[in-house]
């Protein structure tokens, strides 16, 4: 392998340790400083800049070269080369500023740079740039180029994943206030984030529409609960319901009449979860026997029925965990019985 054939792979695996620590940023910092080292390093250049888009200004935000260039300034887009950039969507490749009408000579001057390569950050709508130095004269390669293109485009990648967690951490830390301050002081910063990240875990696990448990939510209690079981060596029912109904009032949803016929009749330690339109699966344990547990299913949905002037109707299958049976084998077992029930 020749020394241009060892210097393009160790660049590559520069660029793809740049993209695993950008996958991990949570904050607009962290990009700035992976970005500005990676950068350098991908072309071997004097200096790199990491440039935002600030309105109508370009704000040089970081960079990491032999002196100092135009940190923390802000400049007109149509008067810097990184507005350039962003501006005509392209990078821009210089052998010599002095050379090129696009340079703004005199801000150049009290510095070392002599060419550079300006990339920006998304083709569409850019929102940044990259910029890299060098202190003599040279033509950067098309796979230079292409190595900081590459980096600029999964910088985009991580700033937008940056702005997404800050707008989800915002939007639960919103709730999570809302819900406590009848009867709470605010948390401090740490229990705050706390509570942040168990509310993200339980949306996760509950079925929006419903509020019971998703399928990820049951997966994860079910098996807790069976092994729980196992251990006092308890069995344990597994019903898969399917629910349906061929005359529904104005404006009723199927799913949310049949959990609120479902919450009525189950226990609150029971766990119920809505796999997806009318079926749902329940767990329980203490229950006596299975047959009188449908049966009294089957009573309770008849009693709502009348009560809610509703037309529910309910096929059961079930499973019962007598045999040491795991939660997956519950499962099939009781979609299959559901299966028999047609």
């Amino acid at each position: 392998m020749d020394g241009s054939a060892v210097s393009y792979e160790r660049h590559l695996e520069c660029l793809v340790r740049a993209i695993q620590e950008l996958s991990l940023a949570r904050d607009l910092d962290r990009i700035a400083e992976i970005v500005r080292s990676a950068a350098r390093e991908l072309v071997g250049a004097d200096g790199a800049t990491f440039v935002l888009r600030d309105g109508d200004l370009c704000h040089y935000k970081d960079e990491d070269a032999i002196s100092p260039l135009w940190k923390g300034l802000r400049f007109p887009m149509e008067t810097c080369i990184s507005g350039w950039a962003m501006l005509n969507r392209e990078p821009a490749v210089i052998a010599d500023i002095y050379l090129d009408p696009r340079i703004p000579h005199d801000a150049y001057r009290p510095t070392f740079v002599k060419s550079l390569v300006m990339v920006p950050i998304r083709s569409l709508a850019p929102v940044g740039a990259i910029g890299t130095y060098w202190a003599t004269a040279r033509q950067a390669t098309l796979r230079e180029v292409g190595l900081l293109q590459a980096l600029a485009d999964s910088t985009s990648v991580a700033m937008e994943n940056v702005q997404l967690y800050n707008e989800l951490e915002q939007r639960v830390v919103a709730r999570t206030q809302d819900l406590v301050a009848a009867n709470r002081l605010l948390y401090d910063e740490a229990c705050e984030r706390e509570r942040v990240e168990q509310d993200i875990q339980r949306f996760a696990m509950t079925d929006e529409l419903t509020g019971l448990h998703n399928r990820l939510g049951f997966l994860r209690l079910a098996g807790e609960t069976l092994e729980a079981a196992r251990q006092r060596d308890t069995p344990c029912l597994l019903l898969h319901l399917l629910v349906d109904s061929a005359d529904l009032g104005p404006g009723e949803s199927l799913p949310l009449v049949a959990a609120r016929m479902l919450r009525a009749q189950f226990r609150r330690d029971d766990l119920l979860a809505r796999l997806g339109g009318g079926e749902f699966l329940v767990l329980t344990t203490g229950y006596g026997y299975p047959e009188a547990v449908v049966q009294r299913l089957l009573g309770g949905l008849g009693a709502f029925n009348r009560a809610a002037e509703q037309h529910l109707g309910l096929r059961v299958g079930h499973a019962e965990s007598t045999r040491g049976q795991d939660l997956e084998q519950l499962i099939v077992e009781a979609g299959n019985a559901l299966q028999r029930s047609r």
